[in-house]
């Protein structure tokens, strides 16, 4: 079962040839892409649609789109583009809380990577385990109908491929929309789940649909449902008491959209602790669906790091490649207290780092290279790290990490953790310092 609403990529800035190809580009990487031909325009569209990523060009007024977003409560990543610009320009989005800057013309690799950034992997459940199989069973039993759904499970288990997987199942036609619960404030919070009306609150200089309206006859879902606040909670058992989506004064909506919603945590504790609506608890768990954790289906773990393997393959246009025998091995016998999160990070490394007909065992590493199945350090030597400047710590684990793949620059920093540009940046002032750097592949 594969998941069906793709990324909705918002592009902003005169239309162009660059902007064209970006948007090509894009579309060829799975996402959704809308044009807007200036800001003013832009955001129009954000507060009667919304959308997960927006790219604009430097030549508009970045820090003041930025500022307004953030006035108007909307949340939404931004990257700057743009044609050859000026380095301080591109430096003046980023400190006006761009999230990164993409040249133009745009290079496929890049705009994958700006999508990826937010996409959500992983939109398949796999696995024949009979624990999972009930889980599945139970959710595809109350796909088709309204009702809420509450899934339950460790940290990584798979909750949100899950939600997904039952929204494809329920044949709705709107969009899934995804709202994480614990990372935004309230204020915020409260602007993505339910919008405002013109004068709500200082920045709020226009009417703004929710996501619930915008969500119209598909699911939201609400990762880490125990993270919202007293008076979300409040409207959110509101609206589903069939009342209204978003301030009674204007318009008031019945909620169309269908609930689901997530979390690790024991509602019932929290409910017991005054920490949670013991009413709202009722409404969205009308059915819980408990996710069992990775080391609870080993005979899920090689199939679904091949799916993975696959996948990331494709993704990096390298030939896909089975497990080699060892590496399966490793994989068998590695807990995962990280559940399938961990495990997809770790294919995913292992498909950039491997060299070898079949993945090898050398190829199973954690975040910082160590082998999957090496013994944890009891003792650390901070001597080493006397005299050492976090300027030298950084450079060493830059190039450490780029020779480990061969001089290339997309996988290294992917296993870092740092965009495609950032890598690029760090590389040039390493050889303008007459620093040694692996060639490019």
């Amino acid at each position: 079962m594969h998941a069906t609403g793709p990324i909705h990529l918002l592009l902003v800035g005169a239309p162009g040839s660059e902007f064209r190809l970006a948007a090509a580009m894009a579309r060829d990487a799975g996402a959704h892409v809308a044009l807007a031909d200036c800001a003013k325009t832009a955001l129009l569209m954000l507060r009667d649609d919304g959308g997960d990523i927006v790219m604009i060009d430097i030549a508009e007024d970045v820090g003041s789109f930025i500022a307004q977003l953030r006035s108007e409560r909307i949340a939404v990543p931004v990257l700057a583009c743009g044609i050859d610009a000026p380095a301080d320009r591109a430096v003046a989005a980023i400190r006006a809380g761009a999230r990164d800057y993409v040249p133009l013309p745009p290079q496929a690799d890049l705009i994958a990577a700006a999508i990826l950034s937010v996409a959500q992997h992983g939109t398949r459940m796999v696995g024949e385990d009979p624990a999972l199989g009930r889980a599945l069973a139970l959710g595809l039993a109350m796909a088709h109908s309204n009702a809420p759904l509450l899934i339950v499970g460790e940290a990584g288990c798979g909750k949100e491929i899950f939600a997904r997987a039952m929204h494809d199942a329920s044949g709705r036609r709107g969009r899934f929309v995804a709202i994480d619960c614990a990372s935004t404030s309230t204020d915020i919070l409260e602007s993505e789940l339910f919008g405002h009306e013109v004068g709500a609150f200082p920045g709020a200089i226009a009417r703004r649909r929710g996501r619930l309206e915008e969500a119209y006859d598909g699911t939201v879902f609400l990762r880490d449902v125990e993270a919202l606040s007293p008076a979300i909670q409040a409207r959110m058992l509101t609206a589903l008491q069939g009342q209204h989506v978003h301030h009674p004064i204007v318009e008031p909506s019945a909620l169309r959209a269908r609930i689901m919603a997530s979390t690790a945590a024991d509602l019932d504790l929290r409910v017991a602790k005054g920490l949670f609506q013991g009413n709202l608890l009722a409404r969205l768990g009308l059915v819980r669906i408990a996710v069992p954790p990775l080391r609870a289906r080993p005979g899920d773990i090689v199939p679904m790091a091949q799916y993975f393997a696959d996948r990331f393959a494709l993704a990096n246009d390298v030939p896909a490649r089975p497990f080699g025998e060892e590496a399966i091995g490793l994989l068998q016998k590695h807990d995962w207290p990280g559940n399938v999160r961990e495990l997809e990070d770790t294919v995913h490394r292992a498909v950039l780092l491997n060299r070898d007909p079949s993945i090898a065992a050398s190829a199973i590493v954690t975040i910082d290279g160590a082998s999957l199945g090496a013994a944890p350090a009891t003792v650390i030597d901070r001597n080493g790290f006397v005299g050492c400047t976090v300027e030298d710590m950084e450079r060493d684990l830059i190039l450490h990490t780029l020779h480990h793949c061969r001089g290339n620059r997309t996988s290294a920093s992917t296993i870092l953790g740092i965009s495609v540009r950032t890598m690029r940046n760090k590389l040039k002032t390493f050889i303008e310092a007459g620093i040694p750097v692996s060639p490019a592949l």
